[in-house]
């Protein structure tokens, strides 16, 4: 077959299948052989690897994943791409296709049958739309993941990778770094997917940690803390805490224990690094 970054066949392979993009599953093909290359080399797929694809569109990903790992399993929502991953997989017998939403899949027994007893590596090119809710639901669940390497919206990634005291800090960074070690690996133009999308992307891997970044008594308390601080950004964090439900604690009690951890109450929420949210949260009481 063809390669499918070509426009004018993947056009003609669409065009046969009667195929029209929908605007709600937020569907973008990639048709750049040099992206296409990037995110392969990004996951560091080997002969050995298995590997979770989510979204696999008309196969282009999951032909070159394919070609590299010992097995892909892929996951696509839209029935109608199902004959054109027939026909664009049929020369692949180490892959295998799912029908189904990735967010009410049975995420745990999808692993493992897929991956009994193995890890895997998670690689896609994710919609904008369901990008946060897909990754978070691996990290939350504790899914044997190795590495998550994904292709999303420039502005999520940068949420992902972002470092204390920079406006892109916030929730997601301190979620997605406590779990894994975030590495953008480029930047992705609008213009090498059709349709084209309005943004920016990103390729970014996050490879899994062994323990998480810092130790924490309770780990709903560490995000119950994240998401308190960041939740006024424009307040200084004593203003914050005091304004906070997290624990029943006036404003002069929050500025003693903020001093006794070594925090400044006058510093902004966004300057505080997983180590202080830490301490904060395993001295909420």
């Amino acid at each position: 077959m063809q390669s499918l970054t070509s426009p004018k066949v993947l056009k003609e392979l669409l065009t046969r299948h009667g195929f029209h993009f929908s605007k709600s599953l937020g569907q973008n093909f990639l048709i750049d052989e040099n992206i296409l290359n990037k995110i392969i080399q990004g996951a560091g797929i080997t002969e050995n690897d298995r590997v979770l694809e989510i979204g696999p569109g008309v196969g282009t990903l999951t032909r070159a994943l394919a070609m590299r790992a010992a097995a892909v399993t892929t996951v696509e929502i839209d029935s109608a791409l199902l004959p054109i991953l027939e026909e664009t997989l049929r020369d692949f017998s180490n892959v295998r296709v799912i029908h189904g939403d990735i967010l009410k899949l049975d995420l745990t027994h999808l692993v493992r049958e897929c991956f009994p007893g193995r890890p895997f590596k998670v690689v896609a090119n994710l919609p904008y739309y369901i990008t946060t809710p897909i990754i978070m639901r691996f990290l939350e669940e504790e899914q044997p993941f190795t590495s998550i390497t994904v292709m999303i919206q420039k502005e999520v990634a940068e949420r992902m990778a972002a470092v204390p005291g920079t406006k892109e800090y916030g929730v997601l960074s301190t979620a997605v770094q406590f779990f894994t070690r975030p590495r953008i690996i480029g930047r992705v133009p609008a213009g090498v997917f059709l349709p084209p999308p309005r943004v920016d992307s990103i390729v970014i891997s996050l490879e899994r940690r062994e323990e998480p970044a810092v130790a924490v008594n309770s780990r709903t308390d560490f995000f119950r803390v994240s998401k308190a601080v960041f939740s006024q950004r424009r307040k200084t964090l004593l203003n914050t805490l005091s304004a906070s439900k997290l624990v029943d604690r006036n404003k002069e009690e929050w500025k003693k224990k903020l001093l006794s951890l070594g925090i400044d109450p006058q510093r902004r929420g966004e300057t505080l690094t997983l180590e202080e949210l830490a301490a904060l949260s395993n001295h909420l009481l």
